[in-house]
């Protein structure tokens, strides 16, 4: 079996944005000698040639700081006037399965993928959206990950697609740009010059009348096929949150 890792490291980076970075304490072997002899247990029972255990410890890390997937929870309270899932409710049958891959590099930044984009490229490809599937939008803007412009760029879905994907059966769908929507500072500042308060969170907003997910930050998607492949993205169990960090692979038989 082949496995391609979608998700990015995680680790302090400091071209990061501010509300992304993280910090992680790693704690050398030696410091549990210390904490074992205070436990009571004397240096001289210690095995043979046993130095400690290494140790670490996550000091900050937002749920969407890193490759993660949404939970309905994020992006409203209720969901057809029923209460959202959180990240933990999620149903696990919904993070593993057929995985599809549609490419969406030609996109301008700040063009949004629209139906017509979606349908035009599977009808080119011979490819058909099954329910149950995994679908992966791929821009290539994975590889501004980790530089401090990465938020400000790329495309990004329009409601109309992810109401589209989710009409067909799609229940987690994902991308490589930094969000699912356009751009947030693009998105603020159209907004705001255009007077419509329907513009800003257009696609993470159609969660409130439809359920589904969606992963940010993927990475890789370059290394797939379009389709022939499995997906496996399962959420920590962080009870109520709005999103979890995932370690989203590729399966091919």
């Amino acid at each position: 079996m082949k496995v391609v890792d979608l998700s990015k490291p995680i680790q302090y980076n400091k071209t990061d944005p501010w509300f992304m970075r993280v910090k992680i304490k790693h704690k050398p072997h030696r410091k549990a000698r210390w904490l074992i002899r205070v436990l009571g247990l004397p240096f001289r029972l210690f095995p043979k040639d046993f130095i400690g255990w290494a140790d670490d410890t996550i000091e900050k890390m937002g749920v969407h700081a890193t490759t993660h997937i949404d939970a309905p929870w994020h992006y409203s309270p209720t969901t057809n006037g029923q209460k959202s899932k959180t990240i933990d409710e999620i149903p696990l049958e919904w993070c593993f399965g057929e995985g599809l891959v549609i490419d969406m590099k030609h996109k301008a930044d700040f063009d949004p993928i629209t139906v017509s984009d979606i349908k035009g490229f599977l009808e080119h490809n011979g490819l058909v959206i099954k329910a149950g599937m995994i679908v992966m939008i791929r821009t290539g803007r994975d590889k501004f990950n980790g530089t401090k412009d990465f938020h400000k760029i790329g495309t990004g879905m329009s409601a109309e697609a992810t109401e589209w994907l989710i009409d067909q059966g799609i229940k987690v769908m994902g991308i490589d740009s930094w969000g699912w929507d356009l751009p947030l500072p693009y998105m603020l500042k159209k907004a705001k010059e255009t007077e419509d308060p329907e513009l800003f969170w257009e696609a993470h907003l159609v969660g409130k009348r439809k359920e589904y997910c969606h992963m940010e930050q993927l990475v890789n998607l370059d290394e797939l096929p379009f389709n022939g492949f499995k997906v496996a993205v399962f959420p920590l169990k962080i009870v109520g949150a709005s999103a979890a960090p995932a370690r989203v692979v590729a399966l091919f038989d």
